[in-house]
């Protein structure tokens, strides 16, 4: 395994529709919809648990290594 490897909340943005589902879910509050054009995810406050990505109604959130 390799060490330093992080997984975070990656969220398509070209497909997100900001409707504020992983933003209320995410337990650390690390997603905010800033202009209410498309979420973003503050990667020093997402742990990678995917509730968010569970939660999306769109689909366009995946957990991926950074």
């Amino acid at each position: 395994m390799v060490t330093g490897v992080k997984k975070k909340a990656i969220i398509n943005k070209n497909e997100c529709v900001a409707c504020g589902a992983c933003m209320k879910k995410c337990p650390k509050s690390a997603i905010t919809i800033p202009n209410g054009i498309c979420a973003l995810v503050d990667i020093n406050k997402c742990v990678g648990c995917g509730i968010c990505a569970k939660t999306c109604p769109a689909s366009v959130i995946i957990i991926g290594e950074i």
